[in-house]
């Protein structure tokens, strides 16, 4: 922190890039305001109506948002299931505690237990429990749980803020989003980066209480309450930033990129249907990586047709071009009811990815039917999550296969598309050359966290967590080079793809195909173009 006459600064790390100048919101967990207690009869009926109303906010929320975030609120919604849970709370009101201190007593004491947990990812699921908790409180005090009161293009100061929290918020008119822990890499700054909000993390205690915030995302800055001078060195780099990004907007209509002399692809990454609507979508060399998670957001598992038509939905986007559609990853940190296995002491290391798939053939096979039809319709890739082993790729092929036979028999187009592997276990990259894939795409993210055994969500492991690692790089250019001699195409859609810094690094490990967020890839167009032409990375 630095202060005196030109204000409050304070320094944080950088978890999506961008400017904000606006009014200061502090947002402060727990629920403001007091209610009185009624009879034994109408506390239940005040908890189990506050109850239905934050489940029925969850599920709007988990529809709206699909993807990765609607995972992680399907955790809360069947929390609000767990009856188990609902009947010790309504034990305790039955013995004569008001509503809202039952509850908050019960989740407390949960809360303790999951931060005390020797597991990370089971300490992480803290913050999503006090979400809830404070959730189901405000509406039980009158507050019926509106969006956060957030002037447009503020400036939200959170000690940390869950994914709920942060799609509640109308972020139309900008803004961004300093939080005091967090981390980088956790789930609400991958939404902070699709939605181009600036986001800075870690940024320690802040004591002051400032009218206005200067956020400077790339420069990991929060400046409160600036004078004159502090504004317009903020405002140059600001207008800095906007020349840089029209000027990739309009290198966004050349033709390709390159490096060298050699065509860099640049596919993009969706979570759902709807991200082709994004402006510069249409710019992309094909999708690199399509998360079919979104379609698990719902209450159950979706049926063949439903999976067939958002397929095809993409592929008729898609033209030509190459469609690389992710089978079900689920597991880990993107618990499913119904579908990925409760109680794992270590769901990172768990049954998650093709190992879930392979075990609960009866959802698998759904899939695959709708993914052999779809293949018909267009140029399409699929790969498996999560692998370790060639005798798992060899074990989905032979399934995908008798699919498409049988398939094929009842007079139903179908076909078997190129298969490959995601490269996100250190085991699957050491032993690249053992999977008799198609191609493969480096999952960064997951690759970095297994390779420097940092759980990539929790906040107090960032520093280690570094892409950057010599280790990470190791693994990424020996896969790269498997590719290279063997003919086959390896690509990276990891965060680390859309991250200007590590451009460099990624192009010198020889990578020649990446996939980002439609959002940056105006951004990496032009950071390629300014590495091909001798500059930085800018």
């Amino acid at each position: 922190m630095q202060g005196g006459a030109a204000g409050l600064a304070y320094r944080g790390r950088t978890a999506s890039i961008g400017f904000a100048h606006g009014p200061f919101v502090r947002v402060d967990a727990g629920a403001a305001g007091e209610r009185v207690a009624g009879t034994l009869v109408e506390e239940a009926l005040a908890l189990r109506n506050a109850i239905d109303v934050a489940s029925g906010q969850i599920a709007d929320l988990a529809a709206s948002a699909g993807g990765e975030a609607a995972q992680i609120l399907e955790f809360q919604v069947a929390l609000l299931e767990d009856e188990d849970l609902i009947e010790a709370i309504f034990a305790s009101i039955g013995e004569g505690r008001p509503a809202d201190i039952a509850w908050r007593s019960t989740l407390d004491a949960q809360i303790a237990d999951y931060n005390s947990a020797p597991d990370d990812y089971l300490k992480a699921r803290s913050s999503d429990l006090a979400d809830l908790r404070d959730r189901v409180v405000h509406i039980l005090r009158g507050d019926q749980g509106q969006p956060l009161n957030v002037p447009s293009g503020g400036v939200v100061c959170a000690d940390d803020l869950p994914p709920s929290r942060f799609l509640e918020i109308d972020w139309s008119g900008g803004g961004g989003l300093a939080l005091l822990r967090g981390s980088p890499t956790s789930h609400v700054a991958m939404l902070a980066r699709a939605r181009g909000i600036p986001m800075v993390v870690q940024l320690g205690s802040i004591p002051a209480v400032g009218t206005t915030a200067l956020l400077d995302g790339g420069g990991a800055t929060l400046e409160l309450d600036p004078n004159a001078e502090q504004v317009r060195t903020f405002e140059k780099r600001r207008d800095s930033h906007l020349k840089s990004r029209a000027s990739a907007r309009a290198i966004l209509r050349r033709p390709t990129a390159s490096w060298r002399g050699e065509h860099i692809k640049l596919f993009i990454n969706i979570q759902r249907v709807e991200d082709l609507e994004h402006a510069d979508a249409q710019y992309a060399d094909g999708i690199g990586l399509m998360r079919t998670e979104f379609l698990l957001a719902g209450r159950s598992v979706p049926d063949e047709e439903t999976q067939f038509q958002a397929y095809d939905a993409v592929l008729r986007w898609a033209g030509q071009r190459p469609v690389t559609i992710r089978t079900f990853d689920a597991g880990g940190d993107k618990p499913v009811p119904g579908f990925t296995l409760d109680g794992e002491a270590n769901p990172f290391l768990g049954v998650r990815g093709l190992r879930l798939c392979l075990a609960r053939p009866e959802i698998f096979v759904v899939q695959l039917r709708a993914l052999a039809r779809a293949a018909v319709r267009g140029n399409l890739k699929v790969m498996f999550p999560m692998v370790t082993s060639a005798d798992e790729l060899e074990a989905g092929r032979k399934l995908f296969a008798d699919i498409v036979q049988r398939l094929q028999a009842d007079g139903i187009a179908a076909m078997l598309p190129e298969l490959g592997i995601m490269v996100e276990v250190p085991a699957a990259a050491l032993a690249v050359s053992s999977f008799k894939a198609a191609f493969f795409s480096i999952g960064s993210n997951d690759l970095a966290q297994y390779v420097l055994a940092c759980d990539r969500s929790n906040g107090a492991l960032a520093p280690l967590m570094d892409p950057l690692h010599p280790a990470v790089l190791e693994l990424i250019a020996r896969t790269a080079e498997h590719g290279r001699r063997a003919g086959i195409s390896v690509s990276l859609c990891g965060d680390m793809a859309g991250d200007p810094r590590c451009l460099p690094a990624l192009l010198n490990c020889g990578l020649r195909e990446l996939s980002v967020n439609a959002s940056a890839l105006a951004q990496i167009k032009h950071t390629i173009d300014r590495l091909s032409s001798g500059g930085g990375v800018g």
